[in-house]
């Protein structure tokens, strides 16, 4: 029984079709050695006793013990041609043809993720039953067979839950074309936040595993700066038009926390949020070719954005907020921060040169300079956030020490909070914060010691 239940999960394993790049999954490799090693049944028991702990060792790797859980994750990530297709915003008739070769796979794969070590154990004591030394065999590392909770995201433990409550996971294919179409495939799916990053001159995304937690109800006040942002972000998840936007003003006052708890409140409506480096600018046309066609709405988030006077990455970020044949797409906005309402800096040599006859300066000084003043206003929204006064400062310090059900004296949580921005940054949302930061693990730790 054990030998027939081994042979006809490596046929189920070589008759995957649309899920054909799993085989290339390190686990898989893994246990398919394993089961061709014990399919052949000649062979030496350290030979067995290794393949099965390479395959355990690449197992305990992963986020889970558990086979059927790995192998779950791996269906709803995977990028094949169906999850492309369905998630494409192009999608066509092709998918539904698709669909009886993935119904194929998800049974081939049902019977792979169910099998346990009692049945590797079993055919191995069989095919070594005359060995001197049988506790080896019983001491091998055991997997769990039951699901576990893996994701933090609600809408991917939704559609695990199905899997792991239906008797047949081919009846999982509308589940399964709705996640795709929703929240897309591959990395798209897995991730909420990304940043552009780049290796031996080739840039690609990368997943950010915990993103900055930051929520919209955890900002105290800014609600009119803030408000416009939502509004804008809401209209573009509608798929109605909506703008670029620059936030800009003083440091501290949360223009980057804003972008940030945007993403936090709206990523389970399809929102996936980019960082793009400022060195990274030029690298736009790419980054726009990744992106279009997806299922998800993409901001572009571009961090303290300002301009040195030689630099030319802004011309790439000029062309991008232009809208370009290239660069045009409906999925993509882009969400700018910078202390600096003129992004790229001017020099009073510049306008000396309107009027200077020195055969060095420019010719056109004048479309130089307006062309740098300029780069601002094509963002469609631009949003000044100002350092706060002392009663909207305070206003902040006490609206976080509310949220975090902090007990202290009012009297005495004003007068520090005045004696911190003097001595630190300054009065800021940032120097608020930071403040009640101090003074809640100040007072934890007097707690503690009396």
């Amino acid at each position: 029984m054990g030998l027939t239940i081994l042979s006809t999960s490596l046929l189920a394993l070589d008759s995957l079709s649309i899920y054909r790049g799993l085989l290339k999954d390190k686990v898989l490799i893994r246990l398919k050695a394993l089961l061709n090693c014990l399919d052949k049944g000649d062979v030496a028991l350290r030979k067995v006793v290794n393949l099965y702990n390479d395959f355990y060792f690449e197992l305990a790797k992963s986020d889970t013990i558990s086979l059927k859980d790995y192998i779950l994750d791996k269906i709803i990530f995977d990028e094949n041609p169906f999850s492309l297709k369905v998630q494409a915003v192009l999608s066509s008739i092709s998918e539904k043809v698709l669909e009886k070769a993935v119904s194929n796979d998800l049974r081939n794969l049902q019977q792979v993720a169910e099998l346990s070590p009692s049945i590797i154990k079993t055919e191995l004591t069989k095919l070594f039953e005359d060995h001197s030394d049988k506790l080896i065999i019983e001491r091998l590392p055991d997997w769990i067979l039951e699901s576990q909770p893996t994701s933090s995201l609600d809408h991917i433990q939704q559609v695990m839950d199905r899997f792991n409550t239906c008797e047949l996971w081919d009846e999982c294919i509308e589940d399964l074309r709705i996640f795709h179409k929703t929240y897309g495939c591959g990395i798209y799916a897995r991730y909420i936040a990304f940043v552009w990053e780049k290796t031996d001159g080739h840039g690609y995304l990368k997943g950010i595993d915990s993103p900055d937690a930051i929520t919209l109800n955890e900002l105290v006040d800014y609600q009119n700066e803030r408000t416009r942002v939502i509004e804008n972000t809401l209209q573009f998840l509608e798929g109605c038009p909506s703008n670029n936007v620059l936030l800009y003003g003083d440091r501290g006052t949360g223009k980057s926390s804003t972008v940030k708890a945007i993403l936090n409140e709206y990523h389970s409506h399809g929102l996936r949020m980019l960082e793009v480096p400022k060195a990274y600018l030029a690298d736009f046309p790419l980054i726009i070719r990744h992106l279009k066609n997806r299922a998800q709405k993409f901001i572009i988030f571009v961090d303290d954005l300002v301009f040195g006077d030689n630099e030319e990455n802004y011309t790439s970020l000029k062309a991008v907020l232009e809208g370009g044949l290239e660069t045009k797409t409906p999925n993509i906005l882009i969400y700018a921060t910078s202390n600096r309402r003129h992004l790229v800096k001017e020099y009073f040599s510049e306008r000396a040169g309107l009027q200077s006859g020195n055969h060095n300066e420019e010719v056109h000084a004048g479309d130089s300079m307006q062309e740098k003043l300029s780069l601002a206003d094509r963002f469609g929204i631009s949003i000044v956030f100002s350092s706060p006064d002392q009663n909207r400062y305070l206003r902040i310090v006490n609206g976080i020490a509310l949220n975090r059900n902090l007990r202290i004296d009012k009297e005495r949580l004003q007068r520090e909070a005045l004696q911190w921005a003097l001595w630190y940054n300054g009065r800021s949302a940032r120097t608020a914060r930071q403040f009640v930061d101090w003074i809640e693990g100040h007072d934890a730790i007097k707690c503690s010691t009396r």
